[in-house]
């Protein structure tokens, strides 16, 4: 077997009370598909919580046009700690959530209508894709990013799921070994500096950035690779303000974007990789268990940590509910890792939550 990345399965979203988020997320960016949703004890991630287990509520959240999920996390044995400052574009760590769109004039015209926080116009990044930014009621920013590949097109949401994100970093070329080596990012579409028209309006943006988007250069192939879709991941780097770690002083789960997850095949030759590149995993659920119930989904989960904070999960998916009603699920280890038929992965709209 060979170690693969499949695409990005999720962006982890830290949050003060998970009922009433992924309501608002349902509504407003149609995150209405229940993967899993589990209350228990984090007892392996002892490596970015202070040294203690804990207590958690967490849903994974996916979008019928797809790309990757939410998952929606909320401490619940302490209190969850926001950012004591308002995030500056640059600032360390996962800045902004992108999702896509097909149409980007009838989501900006949704999300306007709906009331939203949009935080400008629709503008043009470096080599003319259209995108607008917005902030939701948690303070979160998201891009909203045209881009043509969609799964489920019989959908009637003007959004579809995460496509990448904005990553602060400190030193662009300590960075990039993670994001070009390990997730395999290995096509730059632009690296340019300067000050940047559509970064106005978020906050922060009138300052200097280097900025580099990159891309995978092949079609990936698991199982679930055509639900992700192809991703991106921009790191920018503020050229003339010191930034600010966006978690120091509190820990994994807090509010806010809290790791970038990607699903994969090879587990094991991941950590040897990961190790021979001096980022070893700082938590490892294979080593304790071989396989991590969710309640209604299981694999292995790892972690690295970037150079500039960021935490990054890897996920070799296990098993997944199909029908939950009639308890249909299935063992994606029985089945190789080719990707799964379209009208198997079209069936996640049977566990689609209605308000």
């Amino acid at each position: 077997m060979v170690a693969k990345i499949n695409g990005i399965q999720q962006l982890g979203v830290g949050v003060e009370n998970v009922h009433e988020a992924w309501k608002w997320y349902r509504e407003h960016f149609a995150m209405d598909i229940r993967m899993f949703e589990e209350e228990a004890t984090a007892e392996l991630m002892l490596a970015h919580t202070n040294g203690k287990p804990r207590r958690r509520h967490a849903v994974l959240a996916l979008n019928m046009q797809g790309g990757g999920g939410f998952e929606i996390w909320q401490h619940t044995g302490k209190k969850p700690e926001v950012c004591p400052f308002e995030i500056q574009l640059g600032d360390l760590g996962i800045n902004i959530g992108k999702i896509k769109t097909e149409n980007i004039s009838a989501a900006y015209k949704k999300f306007k209508k709906s009331g939203l926080n949009l935080l400008g116009e629709v503008h043009e990044d470096p080599v003319g894709n259209e995108h607008f930014y917005l902030k939701d009621i948690y303070g979160n920013i998201w891009e909203v990013k045209h881009q043509k590949q969609v799964f489920r097109k019989k959908e009637k949401s003007v959004s579809g799921g995460i496509y990448g994100a904005v990553i602060g970093v400190k030193n662009m070329e300590e960075s990039l070994k993670i994001y070009q080596t390990i997730l395999e990012y290995d096509k730059v579409v632009y690296d340019k500096t300067g000050n940047f028209e559509d970064f106005g309006g978020i906050p922060g943006g009138d300052k200097e950035f280097r900025r580099v988007l990159l891309k995978h250069s092949d079609v990936k192939s698991g199982a679930f690779s055509p639900f992700f879709g192809d991703s991106v991941i921009e790191l920018v780097q503020v050229l003339n303000r010191e930034p600010k770690d966006i978690y120091e002083g509190r820990i994994w789960g807090d509010p806010g974007f809290i790791h970038l997850c990607f699903d994969i095949n090879g587990i094991d030759i991941f950590r040897e990789k990961v190790k021979d590149m001096g980022f070893p995993f700082t938590v490892d659920s294979a080593r304790a268990m071989e396989t991590f119930d969710m309640g209604e989904a299981a694999g292995s989960f790892a972690y690295i940590q970037a150079p500039e904070g960021t935490l990054i999960e890897f996920v070799e998916t296990h098993k997944i509910p199909l029908l939950k009603k009639i308890g249909w699920y299935i063992d994606i280890r029985k089945r190789g890792h080719h990707p799964l038929p379209d009208w198997m992965l079209k069936m996640f709209r049977f566990m689609r939550v209605k308000d």
